[in-house]
């Protein structure tokens, strides 16, 4: 009896580890898609909240604040004790931007944009020169542990604007640097 009731007990811890079940959840990263047909459309939106905040850039009386990757904040700073958010112009995978004049100069992912901003309230692109950057990184999160699990990008779900910590189920990639 002794002898069966250890086989029994064996064979529910063997199949209890041993099941073939090896899904496993961590903390990591999920990939942030912009769809490509709309990756590269410059839009004015309501203002918002920075998420990450870029270099500023002052003109006259307005401020212009980067958000990485996603456009850039346009603040009206004529009363410096009230100073009033104005917009957001939407600009994937922005990172910098310059003014002259009246036409502003940002990176749209691998595309240099010029963007009349006369009437701030309606910004509008005036010239497009394509392929002038390396695209940014569209593989991997940057700037985390080495070791840290992300759900690899596939590039037919768009451009890679952003990466959001997230519980992920069997990842398939991790940082290796």
């Amino acid at each position: 009896m002794r002898i069966i009731s250890r086989t029994l007990f064996s064979m529910m811890v063997f199949l209890l580890f041993f099941s073939g079940n090896t899904s496993f959840s961590v903390d990591g990263y999920k990939p942030l898609y912009v769809p490509a047909d709309q990756a590269k459309v410059i839009k004015t939106l309501e203002s918002r909240p920075v998420e990450t905040q870029g270099k500023i850039y002052l003109k006259d009386q307005y401020i212009f604040i980067g958000d990485v990757n996603r456009g850039v904040h346009v603040i009206d700073n004529t009363d410096p004790r009230n100073p009033i958010k104005v917009s957001f112009i939407q600009i994937y995978g922005n990172h910098d931007i310059a003014i002259k004049g009246n036409i502003m100069y940002a990176d749209n992912l691998e595309d240099l944009v010029a963007i009349d901003i006369s009437d701030m309230n309606n910004p509008v692109e005036v010239k497009r020169i394509e392929d002038v950057y390396k695209l940014p990184n569209q593989h991997y999160p940057e700037d985390v542990r080495d070791h840290t699990y992300f759900i690899c990008a596939d590039p037919d779900k768009g451009y890679v604007v952003g990466w959001i910590p997230a519980m992920i189920t069997d990842p398939d990639c991790y940082t290796t640097y």
